[in-house]
């Protein structure tokens, strides 16, 4: 039911998103969507919420598995941007910027949850002497708006989400400018 939420979603944006189309397209009653989840808000609640658990495992998992930090952040920035410029993304923060309920999940569930693991990672990396980053949140802060940019902003209001190949190349770039302004 999730996946067919966010294909509506994706198909019809929230405010021309029904629980009926959803039940539909899910193969499932109005009554049984409702009994989930309530309402069409608890709905797309519960979608960020699972997407934001797959987020943070393959994080994490990504994190822990060593290597090379400059590879390992690599890596990481690759997949923040195809996470954040990926279709159901889009949807799913256009619809949070409609409705501030979901705009405090998505924040809760996105950022404020991924965030502290990488925040632990680049303290780590620190720790260890690799990198200076006394202060990991505004490294990570830093990291992010090398990596991000302007680009999901761009998506959102129509530009044509970078391919694969721009991605690796842009986060290969932010992640020498963040080893750079982070020497130890």
């Amino acid at each position: 039911m999730l996946d067919a939420a966010v294909a509506e979603l994706v198909d019809s944006g929230y405010d021309g998103v029904t629980m009926l189309a959803i039940a539909k397209r899910a193969g499932a009653s109005k009554e049984t969507l409702y009994s989930w989840f309530g309402n069409k808000e608890g709905l797309f609640r519960e979608v960020i919420v699972r997407n934001a658990d797959a987020s943070a495992e393959r994080v994490q998992a990504a994190l822990d598995g060593g290597g090379d930090p400059k590879k390992t952040l690599t890596q990481y920035a690759v997949g923040l941007m195809m996470l954040l410029t990926n279709e159901a993304s889009l949807a799913l923060n256009r619809a949070s910027m409609a409705e501030p309920s979901l705009a405090a999940i998505l924040l809760e569930s996105g950022r404020f949850r991924v965030g502290p693991i990488v925040e632990t990672y680049l303290a780590r990396l620190h720790d260890d002497g690799v990198i200076a980053a006394p202060k990991p949140d505004e490294s990570f802060q830093l990291f992010y708006g090398l990596v991000m940019r302007d680009v999901q902003i761009r998506v959102l209001l129509g530009d044509e989400p970078p391919s694969e190949r721009s991605m690796i190349e842009a986060a290969t770039v932010a992640v020498d400018r963040f080893w750079t302004l982070s020497a130890v």
